[in-house]
């Protein structure tokens, strides 16, 4: 399946609807019913096993509706919804910041974009104009938020809405009908990120490496996240760095913090280093994919967070690491719900079993007592049958006609057939040298223990729905723990790696003079380490002033003498 993704594929999956013994009830030769329940797509994966860990998976859908045009995007596996207005000279820009993986075009305007997204290596996914009808995008989109307006997520162009609600159309055809937990749409400002084309994007190595792969780029040598989301969170902003003074000083304040407290830093990325994908463990559970292991996943980042809630709490931190603080409590009591019903280590699937605690559902445990020690319950009825009858050879045994039975010898045939033994144990047969007779709980402990397995199994999944809709019931303050996690991670990683390196605090702000003193180039430095040769420091200073530095640019043909 990761093969056929890879190359761009759509891969249909079908699943049996059904158990033979149910096709049999509508005819003795009729076949078991099949389906596809999902459209398996390089921009709609959810599995661990396809996505890469520390990188979105972006989906995008783009729309130009009589000249105004706008890209919507969403990663289905952390519920990330985003649009923003985009004419057709910023959409190849603007896919290789988000690095998509599939883009959904009208039909008609595919044939044009083809050579795109063959030079990006995306998919093209062709729909036709109804699905990016902007009023049928309203609709969409208020039946997927439960909303009656979308009053409350701000204001959308009609070519906005045309994307939002194309691509919502998109996901519901390829997950059939089983919507990811989305969050509510954010219209991105163009000019709240630097603009970066991408064949500079490209050159800059930002992400990626021209020699292909992270090594060697600007990322691979700054990241010093410790968990999923942190890493993705840091691609984001290397990739679309902000050109709001306010919002970078608000990042530059956290860091600084970090810097300046060891013991804060350190307690921080240690608890840190214990926080999972919770994100997408969130958004299987949301498809109906995810698994015991996917709780067990919050269980751990809920825990964690409120470990890291309460060390930031002890401390004197900025307003961008005390809003992440915030959203990281309140979640104790889901965290203890899941403590308690799981087990320390669960399987990877519901249908294992095996993943709920003793103790916290009494017809479960005895399910599986029943399951698992089914011969000591029987030898514990035959001492007591034993004791009751007076006869200490009386034995339960098991045969596949009769089931289980109790038998005794010929010679208490009488006994056990006349009152009051009779009034509880029951006639079954009689051989020449044994009788068999069975009572009600016999029978009621046969039937309990050859259904033990299934009822435990069955038992097991209802508990498991009720955990998974306690979490979904959770799941906006869910993704904003999430988001907080990452936050600080990214905070905390900048921080290590300043004090790792020595590096110092820029002073930013609205002028135009840019000052380099002793300036290091990360990337550089790192190579030049790695061959053990030393990096020298250089300085840089430009100010529009008419006596300060000035840049000249050369221009001319090959070989005219520029580089002399």
């Amino acid at each position: 399946l990761l093969t056929l993704i890879r190359k761009g594929f759509r891969v249909a999956i079908a699943e049996q609807m059904e158990d033979p013994a149910e096709a049999k009830k509508r005819g003795s030769k009729s076949v078991v019913r099949r389906d596809v329940v999902r459209l398996v797509t390089p921009g709609t994966l959810t599995e661990d096993s396809l996505l890469e860990p520390r990188r979105h998976n972006f989906l995008t859908a783009w729309s130009d509706i009589r000249g105004e045009a706008a890209l919507a995007w969403a990663d289905i596996s952390t519920g990330e919804l985003r649009v923003m207005p985009c004419p057709r000279v910023r959409l190849a820009p603007e896919l290789a910041r988000l690095g998509a993986r599939e883009l959904v075009v009208p039909a008609d305007l595919a044939g044009d974009l083809h050579p795109l997204a063959d030079e990006m290596g995306m998919a093209l996914a062709e729909r036709g104009r109804a699905s990016f009808d902007s009023q049928s995008g309203v609709r969409r989109l208020c039946e997927t938020f439960g909303v009656t307006t979308l009053d409350g997520f701000g204001h959308f162009e009609r070519a906005e809405l045309s994307a939002l609600g194309a691509l919502v159309d998109y996901l519901d055809m390829t997950q059939k009908g089983r919507m990811p937990l989305l969050r509510p749409p954010v219209r991105e400002n163009a000019g709240a990120t630097m603009q970066i084309d991408a064949a500079t994007r490209r050159n800059l190595e930002l992400t990626h490496a021209l020699a292909g792969g992270r090594e060697g780029s600007l990322l691979a040598a700054i990241d010093m996240t410790v968990t999923a989301g942190g890493a993705r969170l840091l691609e984001r902003r290397i990739s679309s760095p902000s050109c709001d003074s306010a919002v970078i000083q608000g990042r530059l304040a956290a860091v600084d913090a970090l810097v300046q407290d060891d013991r804060l830093r350190g307690d921080l990325r240690a608890a840190l280093k214990a926080v999972p994908d919770i994100d997408r463990a969130l958004s299987r559970l949301a498809l109906e994919r995810g698994g015991p292991r996917d709780l067990a996943m919050l269980r751990a980042g809920l825990g964690q967070a409120g470990a890291l809630a309460a060390i930031l709490g002890a401390a004197t931190v900025p307003p961008l690491l005390e809003t992440a603080a915030m959203a990281l409590v309140g979640h104790d009591t889901l965290a203890a719900l899941l403590e308690q019903m799981l087990v320390a280590e669960p399987p990877l699937l519901a249908r294992d079993g095996g993943f709920v605690a003793s103790g916290v559902d009494e017809a479960l445990d005895e399910a599986r007592e029943l399951r698992d020690e089914g011969r000591g319950v029987i030898a514990r009825m035959q001492a007591d049958y034993a004791a009751l009858t007076g006869i200490s050879s009386l034995k339960i045994k098991h045969n596949n006609v009769l089931g289980y039975f109790i038998e005794t010898t010929a010679t208490h045939a009488e006994k056990m057939l006349s009152p009051p033994l009779s009034e509880t144990f029951m006639h079954r047969q009689t051989t020449a040298n044994q009788v068999r007779f069975t009572t009600v709980p016999l029978a009621e402990m046969e039937t309990k223990i050859l259904n033990a397995g299934a009822r435990a199994l069955e038992i097991e999944k209802r508990i498991f729905e009720e955990l998974r809709q306690a979490v979904l019931e959770q799941a906006g303050p869910i993704h904003a723990a999430a988001r907080a996690l990452a936050e600080i991670d990214v905070a905390a990683g900048f921080a290590e790696l300043a004090r790792a390196r020595d590096w110092c605090r820029p002073v930013v702000d609205e002028s135009r003079d840019f000052e380099v003193s002793a300036g290091r180039h990360p990337v550089v430095e790192a190579a030049l380490a790695r061959a053990g040769q030393p990096f020298v420091a250089n300085d840089l200073a430009l100010d529009p002033g008419p006596d300060g530095a000035a840049i000249w640019l050369v221009t001319g043909p090959n070989m005219a003498g520029k580089s002399t």
